[in-house]
């Protein structure tokens, strides 16, 4: 189902980001994932390379990972947005009405048992979606939120975004410990 959703994420034509991209980034890990991650949109190494944080964030992101005993292997990251915005610019509202479904339906395929948020649009939608409040990741970074529904039993973990770290270094010990909700062990 997860290559399905890829192919038509490759050919979408839904919001006028195709007519910008080199390559559409539908996401990639694994399908069985207890752990799913979600940013905000690719830049424009994924956009060449198309996939998920392969840059200087992805780095980070790695490090921030093997910290808390995981790998890109056994979990699944994605984007809101899954064509890189021109000049990355954030995502407009409509872009992300456009690509969210396809979002959606990698979250009911994948059924992780904890979701985290890669910075506030990620945040802001994957809370919506669950009926959370959404509010400023800066007010809820690092916090577990329980979501259960009939569909849907996890946790939402707000997180900044890894390229937060490159921009304000004093934000990497932050990352560090609010990476540490993703431990395996407390799953």
């Amino acid at each position: 189902m997860l290559s399905e959703i890829a192919d038509e994420i490759r050919a979408c034509r839904k919001c006028s980001l195709w007519k910008t991209r080199n390559s559409a980034v539908p996401g990639s890990g694994n399908m069985n994932a207890a752990v799913m991650l979600i940013g905000e949109a690719p830049g424009r190494n994924e956009d060449m390379q198309g996939k998920p944080f392969v840059g200087r964030a992805g780095e980070i992101l790695n490090s921030l990972l093997a910290s808390a005993g995981l790998s890109r292997e056994e979990i699944f990251i994605t984007n809101v947005v899954k064509c890189r915005p021109p000049q990355n610019r954030n995502p407009l509202p409509g872009e992300i009405k456009a690509c969210s479904p396809y979002l959606d339906r990698q979250i009911d395929a994948i059924r992780p048992k904890v979701i985290g948020t890669l910075g506030n649009f990620a945040t802001t939608y994957v809370m919506q979606k669950f009926g959370l409040e959404p509010r400023p990741i800066g007010q809820v970074h690092g916090q577990a939120f329980a979501v259960n529904t009939l569909v849907h039993h996890l946790v939402v973990v707000p997180l900044y975004h890894p390229a937060a770290a490159i921009y304000d270094p004093t934000k990497m010990p932050i990352l560090e410990k609010d990476f540490m909700l993703l431990k395996p062990k407390r799953l």
